[in-house]
C-alpha cells in the first residue's frame, strides 16, 4: 500500500511532463553511447519515457572498450525490458588513432558488480551505416543523443553530409557548459577531450545542437548517498543503477567528494525526455580547441547578444547551451519512469 501511494505521488508530481508527452507522437531518437553507468541510466530513462521512441543505439569506445560498451548497452536495455537494436561503431578517434578507454566507473564501466550478462547481441550493420540509413528513412525527424565522444557522428557527417543535414537536432552531453570547469583537464570535459576533432566537426556542421555541460550536472543535481539508498530499495531497475555506480562513488570519495556524485548522462537524457526540465538556455556559437596543449578540448561559447570588448564576428549561433534545469525533477523523474514500468 505504501509503495502504491508513493508511486501515485510521483505520478502527480510529474504530471505536466507526462501529460505533454501523451498529447503527441513520440519523437524519434538515436542514442550514441560509450556505455558506462551513467549512460546505462540514460538508456533506461529513454526506454521508460513516453516522449521518445528509440530507433536504435550506436556504440563506440570511450569510458570502456567498444566490446564492453556494447555489452553494457545490451544489458541496460534488457534490464529495462526494451527490444532495441544495438550497433557497433568507432574504436578509434576521428583522426584514426586508438581510443584508450578511461573509466572511473570500474573496469567494466558498470561498478564491477557482475551486472553485465546480456542475452542479446549487436546487429551486424555498422553503426555509421545505421545512423545514415535511419536518417534517410526519416528525413527531418531524427534527433541524435550523443552521450560519449562525437566520433561516430563526425564519421557519419563525413560519409554522407547531405543525409546528416536532415538530422532534426543533436543533443550532446559534453563541454564544461557556460559556467563550469572541466573533469578531463581544468578546461575540458571528458567526452570532448577524448576526441576534440570529432566534437569540432559536430559543432561546425550546421545542424541544430543542444549542449548539456558539466555545470548543470553538479550542485543540487548530484545524486546523494541517501538517494542511492532509496534507489537500491525501490525496484529491480533502481538496484541495477545503484550497483552500477559503486566504483564512481568510491572514486568521488577518494577525490574528497564523498556523499554525492554527478550523473551527467542521466541529466542530459532528462533534458531530452522531459520537455519542462530545461529552465534556461543560451544561444551561442561554439568553438572547440583542437590544437595540442593545455587548452586542448576546451569549448568556447560566444553568446548571442553579448557584446565582447575586443572580439567581433559574424558568428553562426546554431548551438543552444543549457544553462539551468529544474533540479527538483531529476531524481523524481527517474524514479517515476522506472516505477511506471513495474507498477502499471
Amino acid at each position: 500500500m505504501k509503495r502504491m501511494l508513493f508511486v501515485m505521488f510521483l505520478v502527480t508530481l510529474m504530471l505536466p511532463c507526462a501529460a505533454l508527452a501523451d498529447s503527441r507522437s513520440p519523437r524519434k531518437i538515436i542514442i550514441d553511447t560509450d556505455t558506462a553507468a551513467d549512460d546505462a541510466c540514460a538508456l533506461i530513462l529513454a526506454v521508460c519515457s513516453r516522449e521518445v521512441e528509440i530507433e536504435g543505439v550506436s556504440v563506440l569506445a570511450g569510458n570502456v572498450s567498444l566490446e564492453q560498451a556494447t555489452r553494457n548497452a545490451l544489458a541496460a536495455l534488457e534490464v529495462a525490458g526494451a527490444s532495441v537494436p544495438v550497433y557497433k561503431g568507432s574504436d578509434t578517434r576521428y583522426d584514426g588513432t586508438p581510443i584508450r578507454p578511461v573509466s572511473v566507473f570500474g573496469k567494466d564501466g558498470m561498478g564491477e558488480m557482475d551486472l553485465i550478462h546480456p542475452t542479446g547481441e549487436a546487429q551486424e550493420k555498422d553503426a555509421i551505416d545505421f545512423i545514415l540509413d535511419t536518417v534517410r528513412s526519416n528525413p527531418g525527424e531524427i534527433e541524435i543523443v550523443v552521450l560519449g565522444p562525437a566520433t561516430n557522428i563526425a564519421r557519419a557527417i563525413d560519409r554522407d553530409p547531405e543525409t546528416m543535414k536532415q538530422v532534426k537536432r543533436i543533443w550532446t552531453m559534453g563541454t564544461t557548459g557556460i559556467y563550469g570547469s572541466g573533469n578531463a583537464s581544468p578546461v575540458s570535459e571528458f567526452n570532448v577531450y577524448l576526441d576534440a576533432q570529432a566534437y569540432s566537426r559536430l559543432l561546425e556542421f550546421g545542424v541544430p545542437v543542444t549542449v548539456i555541460g558539466l555545470d548543470v550536472c553538479g550542485g543540487e543535481n548530484k545524486w546523494t548517498d541517501a538517494f542511492f539508498d532509496k534507489l537500491a530499495a525501490f525496484n529491480r531497475i533502481g538496484k541495477f543503477v545503484n550497483d552500477s555506480f559503486t566504483k564512481i562513488r568510491e572514486f568521488y570519495a577518494g577525490n574528497g567528494s564523498a556523499g554525492s556524485v554527478m550523473n551527467c548522462d542521466g541529466t542530459a537524457m532528462m533534458c531530452v525526455v522531459c520537455s519542462d526540465y530545461i529552465t534556461d538556455s543560451k544561444k551561442c556559437h561554439g568553438s572547440c580547441i583542437t590544437d595540442p596543449g593545455e587548452t586542448y578540448g576546451q569549448v568556447i561559447f560566444y553568446q548571442e547578444g553579448f557584446q565582447y570588448d575586443l572580439i567581433t564576428g559574424d558568428f553562426d549561433y546554431n548551438v543552444t547551451v543549457v544553462s539551468d534545469v529544474d533540479y527538483r525533477k531529476s531524481f523524481m523523474e527517474f524514479l517515476y519512469r522506472t516505477a511506471s514500468k513495474d507498477a502499471f
